[in-house]
């Protein structure tokens, strides 16, 4: 059973669908359709809704893309849709701000880009025209819009009125907190099951139980089993309700980041700490995707192109492992083994991520090759760190995605560049390195040619910007 607000009406779920996205049973079974399916992959944002949750006793509102979340995220949360917005009869503010900017135009993205907007008003103490950015970087207009829409967000952020939702703020806390509790919650229909473990014992003690279960964090890659691939997951073990696993924290000699914690908040754990891996996970796909993707997912699911695992490469992170009451510790770059393979074992997952502080050198950079900016998969996605003591390398460590089966550190190159000064001769011996390292596949989205190519210009980037000599411009396109 799940319970959760619709608005600001209690629903109460006793058998439902685990594979049911929220988009799917939005429209089915509630009969709300001005949430829109524009690409049931995340890609496109018609769909996109707000969930509330209470955060420190008070409401938080992100956007997400409905067709990739599970109805079991659900448990303990406010949902909005567009149908929720007006106010006594009046539009809000934030629809208002789209009729008065003439920012609607065939409409069917419309509903996806007001509900951006209204979270985005939300969140914001006032207009920042990058914000606004990041938070619509994930709907598509294909009318192109933007202009107008922009527009609005300005006047949604600048001229943002009282609304209900602010006024009912503390009786909201209220209602959600009485919907926890801390037993395992089930909910089973069709044919499939999930489990929704409250602790970091109940989901080690479930996996153990069922180690053929899928684990189903954020769900924005697994997910698309369900809505490209038409597949049905049979047994889920949903990590919504662990918070322990969400939990970013530091002492004196680390960094240590939960398996489960959302890639947003990644970012601003890590804006402090690593500038560089922070500002690169602005170009993860979206803010709806990384208000519900997990940085243990990006990692668990070992894919060659996942943007987290090299910069966390480059960085000598380590991996904290459990399975029922035990616990290890491996290396990163001990963890994949093949392509979408990894050392876990049945009924071990990914508890923490630690980075030593003592790795993270201030010249640490990394770069996406894209071909777009925003919401876009990497070609060649690489993190260069390089330890420099009285001007000669002493720690090398690069690594790159999209040039191998998986994530992976350019040991050859490495070498070249180790008790070298950092000049051009050592660069150019380590971009020969290279094609040692990787001999890359082609495909859709770069030829292998062009991705040898492209990690080479990154490592000669890399000593154009340290040295000051600024004159390779030839990826300037392509990256930020």
């Amino acid at each position: 059973m799940i319970q959760f607000l619709l608005n600001d009406r209690l629903v109460t779920e006793r058998e439902i669908d685990p594979n049911l996205t929220v988009l799917n049973y939005l429209r089915g079974q509630q009969q709300r359709r001005g949430t829109k399916e524009g690409c049931a992959s995340g890609d496109c944002g018609a769909c996109t809704v707000t969930l509330g949750k209470v955060v420190d006793g008070e409401m938080q509102y992100q956007a997400v893309n409905s067709c990739l979340t599970l109805v079991s995220s659900l448990q303990g949360k406010q949902l909005i849709t567009v149908e929720d917005l007006k106010q006594g009869g009046e539009l809000h503010s934030v629809q208002q701000a789209m009729v008065d900017c003439h920012g609607s135009q065939c409409g069917y993205c419309t509903p996806g880009f007001v509900m951006s907007l209204f979270t985005l008003q939300k969140n914001s103490a006032g207009w920042s025209r990058h914000q606004a950015e990041q938070a619509l970087a994930g709907n598509l207009c294909r009318c192109t819009g933007y202009r107008p829409i922009m527009d609005a967000a300005k006047q949604a952020c600048e001229q943002p009125d009282a609304d209900a939702f602010s006024a009912n703020a503390p009786a909201l806390v209220q209602r959600l907190q009485a919907l926890s509790n801390d037993e395992v919650q089930i909910i089973e229909a069709a044919g499939s099951r999930c489990y929704m473990p409250k602790t970091l014992a109940q989901l080690a003690d479930l996996y153990q139980q069922y180690p053929e279960a899928r684990l189903v964090a954020g769900g924005t890659d697994l997910t698309l089993q369900i809505t490209q691939q038409y597949k049905r997951l049979p047994l889920l073990i949903a990590l919504e309700q662990v918070d322990e696993l969400k939990v970013c924290h530091e002492d004196e000699t680390h960094l240590y980041l939960g398996a489960a914690a959302s890639l947003h908040h990644c970012y601003q754990f890590l804006a402090q700490h690593i500038p560089a891996f922070s500002s690169m996970l602005e170009r993860f796909a979206s803010l709806q995707i990384r208000n519900q993707g997990t940085l243990g997912g990006n990692i668990g699911n070992a894919s060659p192109i996942g943007d987290c695992a090299p910069m966390l490469l480059a960085l000598n992170a380590r991996l904290v492992l459990q399975q029922g009451d035990k616990q290890r510790e491996v290396p990163l770059d001990q963890f994949f083994t093949a392509y979408r393979q990894t050392v876990l074992l049945p009924g071990e997952f990914i508890r923490s991520i630690t980075i030593p502080k003592v790795t993270v050198s201030p010249n640490f950079t990394a770069w996406k090759v894209a071909k777009r900016l925003d919401d876009d998969i990497s070609a060649v996605f690489a993190a260069i760190n390089l330890q420099i003591e009285d001007r000669v390398i002493v720690e090398a460590r690069l690594a790159f995605g999209g040039m191998a089966a998986t994530p992976k550190r350019a040991l050859a190159a490495e070498a070249q560049l180790l008790g070298q000064p950092l000049n051009l001769s050592a660069i150019e011996k380590a971009c020969a390195a290279l094609s040692v390292d990787f001999q890359p596949l082609s495909d859709f989205r770069a030829s292998a040619d062009y991705r040898l190519q492209v990690a080479r210009n990154l490592l000669r980037r890399y000593y154009a910007q340290a040295s000051g000599e600024l004159t390779i411009t030839e990826v300037s396109r392509y990256v930020s």
